[in-house]
């Protein structure tokens, strides 16, 4: 019997891995992927907005040469950080269910069962795109995930999105050779975009390397071009790649199966305790940007990381 079981091995994840050991609990960290498996599908050449200092955890130093690091930089971080303090994860391995038996919960994997007392749920929210639901999307050429500019050498790139997602592949993609396009359903670059990005992309448009087209919509999508709905009326142009960077969001369906309720709006933002992090569900607790709904940019690694501390603090007063 775990004390705590772990969904999900990122950044947060870890963190209440950490807490819990330092408290004495005893816990068990599954992933379902590979170790901070959404960072590891981030692009290739990410650097983030934080400075390292911000995506520390378990008050363990991150040093890094630059003031912002980078994926790898991360990476070697993160798994240091679970391979020196020797914490318990399970990888590869997926939650299929949660129910609740008695005073504890029965958790069935695609491997083993578990029994744990309570449950963290750091779900993260990269695993599902949102998608446009636009006729074409299902196209081999359309791509909700990017790795690396130079597979889009020599070739026509529609980027959908403005914010840093999108903004990243459309200026990388382009110094890689690519003719892009941004289709922008707003008036303008999204304020969000990272502040030393935006002037570049900004004067990219302006100069006319890169196109974009604002409060427009990408409306169909065939094998060699695509269909933009603009003020001005629909065009079609010649396309070799869609890259609809459109966001994510987290696994409601899993949230829902749990019995975990979510808000009745668009957001759908899971009920908890904003003192303790824990749900609606006794024992079952929230950490991590899953906090937030649909509203993904409410939370990162560096405001989130504190959930470790106050889930742990409640587990360890009910138990006083």
């Amino acid at each position: 019997m775990l004390d705590i079981f772990i969904i999900g091995g990122g950044p947060i994840g870890l963190a209440c891995g950490l807490s819990a050991q330092k408290a004495g609990l005893s816990y068990l960290i599954v992933e379902k992927g590979c170790l901070v498996n959404s960072l590891y599908n981030y692009p290739s050449t990410m650097t983030f907005f934080s400075t390292s200092e911000k995506l520390e955890i378990g008050g363990i130093p991150f040093v890094t040469i630059s003031n912002k690091p980078n994926r790898a930089e991360a990476l070697e971080y993160y798994r240091r950080v679970a391979f020196s303090n020797h914490l318990t994860v399970n990888l590869f391995e997926e939650v299929i269910s949660i129910e609740k038996t008695g005073d504890f919960y029965t958790i069935k994997t695609s491997k083993a069962g578990y029994s744990a007392k309570n449950v963290i749920v750091s779900t993260g929210f990269y695993d599902i795109a949102v998608k446009l639901n636009i006729p074409g999307e299902d196209l081999p050429k359309v791509k909700h995930y990017y790795k690396d500019p130079h597979y889009y050498a020599l070739q026509k790139v529609v980027v959908v999105g403005s914010s840093n997602s999108a903004i990243d592949v459309a200026l990388e993609t382009y110094r890689k050779g690519a003719d892009v396009t941004l289709v922008i359903r707003g008036s303008e670059i999204s304020p969000r975009v990272k502040y030393w990005v935006r002037p570049d992309i900004i004067n990219r448009i302006k100069e006319g390397c890169i196109k974009a087209c604002f409060n427009s919509n990408l409306v169909a999508i065939r094998e060699h071009e695509v269909n933009i709905e603009t003020p001005e009326g629909l065009i079609t142009l010649p396309n070799d790649f869609v890259m609809a960077m459109t966001g994510y969001k987290p696994n409601f369906e899993f949230l829902k199966k749990m019995g975990i309720v979510l808000s009745e709006d668009t957001k759908f933002i899971p009920q908890y305790n904003q003192d303790t992090m824990e749900t609606n569900l006794k024992g079952i607790y929230l950490a991590g940007v899953v906090c937030g709904g649909m509203d993904t940019h409410l939370w990162f690694i560096e405001n989130s990381r504190i959930h470790a501390d106050m889930i742990v603090d409640d587990i360890v007063g009910k138990l006083k």
